[in-house]
């Protein structure tokens, strides 16, 4: 698995837990607007650039963010 800064990392897995939170109470406009503000987060993070990230890439992203160990 290719290194990830940790910030962005911790912005995955907060992106993934808000995202469930989600959609154990749907119709919560707060975390809505918690949810667009971290996914503009990863995607302009000063990490992708030089290059737009491939698809492998947001995958294995997405895997670190769906997962318990810890990035710090």
């Amino acid at each position: 698995m290719r290194p990830f800064p940790a910030d962005l990392a911790r912005a995955q897995q907060e992106w993934s837990a808000t995202y469930q939170q989600l959609a154990e109470q749907p119709g919560r406009t707060e975390l809505r607007r918690h949810l667009y503000r971290l996914s503009a987060q990863l995607f302009f993070h000063p990490y992708w650039r030089q290059r737009r990230p491939s698809a492998a890439e947001w995958w294995e992203l997405r895997d670190l963010g769906r997962s318990d160990r810890d990035v710090s």
